[in-house]
């Protein structure tokens, strides 16, 4: 009898984590992650990107599963290319949420996520898209942010540092909305309460799974809540300090396939 895999469940988060630097997956990585699905278990991709930024990688995984997108706001069906599940971030609390922060740090400049499977990313004048592979459409005023429902409001400031201005909004927003830091110049604002934890409890109770077998990798603080709620949380060399110290284990870089080397020592 074939001893029982030590996890059924693998989330992964993909900037910085699963993806190289040129938004590529390699093939090391896609020959554990066929290794870990031909095993049992089931691959999740849990990002920050909104649904439509990642429907592509999703193909280019073979994937026709479930993905937590949007920084957990939306549960996407890739096989049916429909969300299962979203929630969107109220326009009168992201305008109030940024008037409390400028009123601290001088002016920001912002873009949003749209939902929806078709969504866009929209942008203001003065922001600068920190993934300039990825598709985003600038709008003249601010104003213009608002025209369709959106998952997150995305934020950057031309003097502060990424940790000082997550540092800042933290402190001003409350609960208007949840503050996170995903990437080099990406502080975000999405519907209070909402993290990755939260979509990906959701995805995986739809999977019938749970934090008990659930192994997670990601690099930066929006992945803290991941890590508290698997099992494991393995941090990448790359990854924000604040992640290392709550990590149970430190793998090699994104570029060095830290990912593969795990999942290699536990899917033999």
């Amino acid at each position: 009898m074939a001893a029982p895999i030590a996890y059924s469940l693998i989330a992964t988060d993909l900037d910085g984590t699963l993806l190289r630097g040129d938004d590529t997956l390699s093939d090391r990585s896609l020959a554990v992650l066929a290794r870990v699905a031909a095993a049992g278990a089931r691959h999740l991709v849990v990002t920050g990107r909104p649904a439509p930024r990642v429907r592509p990688l999703l193909d280019d995984l073979g994937s026709e599963g479930l993905a937590v997108c949007g920084q957990g706001a939306q549960v996407y069906d890739a096989g049916a290319d429909r969300l299962l599940w979203s929630v969107t971030l109220d326009q009168e609390l992201a305008e109030t949420a940024l008037g409390k922060i400028e009123a601290e740090v001088g002016q920001v400049y912002a873009a949003v996520d749209q939902d929806g499977v078709d969504g866009l990313t929209l942008i203001e004048p003065g922001y600068l898209m920190p993934h300039p592979t990825l598709p985003a459409v600038r709008v003249g005023r601010r104003e213009d942010l608002w025209c369709e429902p959106i998952s997150k409001v995305l934020l950057r400031h031309p003097e502060l540092s990424d940790d000082q201005l997550a540092a800042t909004a933290r402190s001003v927003v409350g609960s208007l909305a949840t503050v996170t830091m995903s990437g080099p110049g990406t502080v975000e604002l999405q519907p209070c309460g909402i993290t990755k934890a939260t979509g990906l409890a959701l995805a995986a109770d739809h999977l019938g799974l749970g934090p008990e077998r659930t192994i997670a990798f990601g690099d930066m603080p929006n992945d803290i809540p991941m890590f508290d709620w698997a099992a494991r949380g393995v941090a990448m060399a790359n990854a924000h300090p604040e992640l290392k110290a709550v990590a149970d284990e430190i793998t090699l870089s994104n570029e060095d396939d830290g990912i593969a080397v795990v999942l290699e020592g536990l899917f033999r």
